[in-house]
């Protein structure tokens, strides 16, 4: 063996497994030690409200009791058992004692264990504290479903929370599935699941009025693509930007195109930062005939289309589409957070 061969360097990419393989293993041991304090504020907000029961006086009891478990606990773990947090407790055992949620979604925590009343735990304890100001009881388990599952930090919670996700599925499903969002969270299975109306765009920063081009629009979605995945939602993936293709000697550009492991197909995107004209909905026809006929394999579902525009109108896309339609959708998308009393007010309109 030479010289050189000795003296060879040690290759990044074993560098960076090594690396990956602690990272997963403290994110392991994190992810354990979050649920195990899980589970013991669940227990010490049991055991709270059982001793608050024993006073005459449950209220004036109450506080002496918070009182006097503050200062033992501080004294001997340290901080963070404050009355206030004991309170959070007390108020998580009440929240989650009769809460039973869907939990045959969560195949990869089967493990886990149960509270005295049946109930596991996925999540931190941050996780938890958001939950609980939920008061909608399908609402909040839709959240606590798509945060298992899709390992949802902290901020993408909240970011999804803030732009009113379970409202705006419910208003893009039909109104007999609604009832699943509280079950299983998301579930993509046709085309219509995979499809939300508005896309709300708040983090690409830019204002309100379409003061932009669609190429700025487009710039400004490949700069955040990983936001952008995690709106579009489960199974994307992204292929390409200005995917071009020629037919009959003509040039033509797909905007943005993606594919779905879900629905095992590839969804193409066309933007259109002004109101959807018919002409918007025959490009997108042909797009999706040629991704069909020249790309898709035999095994691969029919392609989507999906054109965001910053308005439309829905007699024009009802009149320019067929009635069978599975294929071609049209959605507004916002660059602002939308109101969730309005969309929470439509949703109810919608049920009744």
């Amino acid at each position: 063996m030479g010289e050189k061969e000795l003296n060879a360097p040690v290759s990044n990419h074993f560098l960076e497994n090594v690396s990956a393989v602690l990272t997963q293993a403290r994110k392991a041991a994190k992810t354990a030690v979050n649920l195990s304090m899980v589970y013991a504020y669940f227990e010490i907000g049991r055991m709270i409200i059982e001793e608050e029961q024993h006073g005459q006086d449950r209220a004036a009891y109450g506080k002496q009791v918070l009182k006097a478990l503050s200062d033992y606990l501080t004294k001997i773990h340290g901080k963070g058992f404050s009355p206030e947090n004991l309170k959070l407790m007390r108020r998580f055992y009440t929240v989650y004692s009769h809460d039973q949620i869907g939990e045959t979604v969560f195949t990869q925590f089967e493990n886990l264990p149960a509270v005295s009343t049946g109930r596991k735990f996925f999540l931190s304890w941050s996780h938890y504290l958001k939950l609980m100001r939920i008061s909608n009881v399908d609402e909040r388990h839709f959240y606590e479903i798509e945060s298992a599952k899709n390992d949802w930090s902290l901020s993408e919670l909240k970011r999804q929370y803030d732009s009113s996700l379970y409202e705006r599925l419910a208003l893009s499903t039909d109104k007999n599935k609604i009832y699943r969002l509280a079950l299983e969270g998301q579930t993509v299975e046709t085309p219509q699941d995979a499809v939300k109306d508005p896309y709300v765009l708040e983090f690409l920063g830019l204002p309100a009025l379409p003061e932009y081009s669609e190429s700025e629009l487009e710039s400004r979605i490949i700069d955040h693509l990983q936001q952008f995945l995690l709106e579009l939602g489960t199974g994307f993936a992204f292929v390409g930007r200005q995917v071009r293709f020629t037919f009959d000697e003509e040039h033509f550009m797909v905007d943005l195109v993606f594919y779905n492991r879900l629905l095992r197909c590839f969804v193409l995107f066309d933007l259109k930062i002004g109101e959807l004209k018919h002409q918007d909905i025959g490009q997108m026809q042909m797009y999706v005939h040629y991704y069909d006929r020249k790309m898709k394999l035999p095994e691969e579902n029919p392609t989507i289309g999906i054109i965001l525009c910053k308005d439309k109108n829905n007699a024009v896309v009802e009149m320019t589409l067929p009635e069978d339609n599975s294929q071609i959708f049209a959605s507004k998308y916002e660059t602002v957070l939308p109101s969730k009393e309005d969309l929470q007010k439509l949703l109810e309109e919608q049920q009744n």
